[in-house]
């Protein structure tokens, strides 16, 4: 009886512990939250300088935070629309004279670069300055600086400016050496996302796909960089071929950076551009200080636009999945998300954003269907952010319009298959199986520790062509297209935003605001608000749901590192996703 009772103290204890920490945690987090709105910033001064740095991952909504106790992130977050607007308004803000670039390396994807980009020169055209200043730099974070009006490099800083390169890993080996099996179908020569399983190298169509694709985008990016910089392109791509940009000296010498120097007298040339009245016993670094503002900062200064009517802007970013949770875009909860939206009168419209790969092609219909429902009572228009491909690319298929960026990957219009078999693999370390079964075929799906049968693999070519007849019939409809025309430019291949531009797979280069302001046009509207959705709120659920969380994808990347981390993900894609994908090529790498 003594055990009975001590042992029940002790369960009670514990929960008493576990329930005190979970409040403790709580009460920090409130406390965090209200430290911050206290300390919100006034805004700048007059003559002063608005400094981007961008060092922290570029979001587009709450869904891509991370809640955890065990890994806190860390410095300023702002979204990236957050950012676009930041500069808009500094470029009609009296007080802010102009920008001061220190990005040392981008963190975000590549229509999002694009559009930072082209807000930074219309701030430029509007007779501001920008500044930059760079110790190392990569090459995305160069294709910003390179907006400045005189940039300016530590004198041991590189930039490391090489032009694109893409990536592909194969495992048909691997799977030839232990013995696993895998058994694909695909629709589609282009469809390259199950090609690492089924060779050691690039196919020559995705060959060409991705050379296509790393061509388009460098032409853009190089295109402007010499724009900008004042030389040709040849010489550019010239001095790119021979790595000048790693040498100081030649990349000076390339027009690449404009002046050597270190960061105080960076500062110098700042503060004399911003013609502040600097006395001899004060630093310039102080006085620059109180003449500079933080974008997160600024961000947190502009006020939103409080309208009882609304364009609600619904974020669907990572791999379509059926289920209900935080990761990626989960059917349940976008379908919930989707019927809240047409219930909401106060919503007049809709700008569905899309960044995804694609994923299960089950649950990208469950949401194309309900995207259908929503567009007979509000506008839809869709707006492509850095990826849009495959099943990215099925739910924008009911859309009054579609916006892309020139560097947006999409398209991948066609669907694949993968039934691993591992067979002689266990058999190798001498571990066999044996099955019971009421029907000839009872085990097909179930299993990979036997191959497909004859039924089993025709069966599954048959659901893999039903499905890409099903995803053609759909852009058919909504491109105005036969299905002839959308299967030439169909087959798995990959475009970018440009190129589907061309082929009639969208409707317009634009950005983000550009859909939101079409999606005003079309509901009527001249003066809204905007919201965001789903929202993510966080809190308490989350961090009892990390605490039950023995190990997570974030430590075992912390743990295996990079390149390791990318062969963890590819298997255990294979190993969760059976059945029919609409999904983009696995990992093409742009490097």
């Amino acid at each position: 009886m003594k055990r009975f009772f001590r042992n029940v103290l002790a369960v009670i204890l514990g929960n008493l512990l576990t329930f005190s920490l979970v409040l403790l945690v709580f009460i920090g987090f409130l406390m965090f939250s209200a430290a911050g709105d206290m300390f919100k910033s006034k805004g700048p001064k007059q003559n002063s300088v608005l400094e981007i740095t961008l060092d922290m991952p570029i979001k587009e909504s709450s869904m891509e935070n991370e809640f955890s106790i065990f890994a806190p992130t860390t410095g300023e977050s702002v979204y990236f629309r957050n950012i676009i607007k930041s500069i808009e308004n500094a470029k009609n803000d009296d007080r802010i004279e102009g920008i001061s670039l220190k990005v040392s390396s981008f963190n975000g994807g590549s229509s999002q670069l694009s559009d930072i980009r082209d807000a930074l020169i219309d701030f430029k055209e509007s007779g501001k300055f920008i500044y930059s200043y760079s110790h190392n730099s990569d090459q995305a974070a160069y294709i910003l600086n390179s907006t400045a009006d005189s940039l300016f490099q530590n004198p041991m800083g590189m930039l490391f400016l090489q032009g694109l390169s893409g990536e592909v890993m194969f495992y048909k080996d691997f799977g030839d050496k232990y013995g696993i099996d895998f058994q694909v179908i695909r629709h589609g020569d282009y469809k390259s996302a199950v090609e690492p399983f089924m060779r050691n190298d690039l196919s020559e169509e995705n060959r060409e796909q991705m050379e296509f694709l790393l061509n388009g985008i460098w032409k853009e990016y190089s295109t402007e960089i010499a724009k900008l910089r004042g030389i040709s392109l040849e010489e550019l791509n010239t001095s790119i071929d021979s790595l000048d940009a790693f040498n100081p000296e030649k990349a000076l010498n390339a027009k690449l950076v404009d002046k050597l120097v270190h960061e105080r007298d960076y500062q110098k040339a700042l503060a004399k551009r911003l013609e502040l009245d600097i006395k001899e016993d004060e630093s310039v670094q102080k006085v620059l200080d109180k003449h500079t503002i933080s974008l997160a900062n600024y961000a947190g200064t502009l006020k939103p636009n409080t309208h009882k009517d609304r364009i609600a802007v619904l974020y669907a970013s990572g791999v379509i999945t059926s289920g209900d949770g935080f990761s990626g875009i989960q059917s349940e909860v976008y379908k919930n998300e989707i019927r809240k939206l047409a219930e909401n009168d106060r919503i007049k419209a809709v700008v569905l954003r899309v960044n995804s790969p694609g994923g299960s092609a089950d649950a990208a219909e469950e949401i194309l269907y309900e995207l259908k429902q929503l567009r007979q009572k509000k506008p839809i228009i869709v707006s492509f952010g850095d990826l849009a491909a495959s099943g990215g690319y099925y739910i924008a298929m009911e859309a009054d319009s579609i916006f892309t960026s020139p560097n947006t990957i999409t398209g991948s219009i066609g669907v694949l298959g993968m039934v691993p078999n591992i067979q002689t693999l266990m058999n190798n370390h001498g571990i066999t199986t044996d099955i019971v079964k009421t029907n000839e075929n009872s085990d097909f799906l179930n299993g990979i520790f036997r191959p497909m049968t004859d039924k089993g693999m025709e069966t599954m070519t048959e659901m893999t062509e039903n499905v890409y007849k099903i995803f053609v019939n759909h852009v058919s409809h909504a491109r105005n297209m036969t299905f002839e025309e959308v299967d030439a430019v169909g087959g798995g291949r990959v475009w970018t935003g440009a190129q589907a531009l061309e082929l009639g797979l969208v409707d317009a280069l634009g950005t983000l605001d550009d859909a939101i302001e079409a999606a005003a046009a079309k509901a009527g509207l001249e003066n809204y608000s905007i919201s965001s959705h789903p929202y993510r709120k966080g809190g308490i659920e989350e961090i009892l749901n990390d605490m039950s969380m023995v190990k997570s994808e974030q430590y075992i990347q912390q743990e295996l590192g990079e390149e390791y981390f990318k062969i963890y993900k590819d298997l255990k894609f294979m190993k969760e996703n059976k059945g029919i994908l609409v999904r983009m090529p696995f990992d093409i790498k742009i490097k």
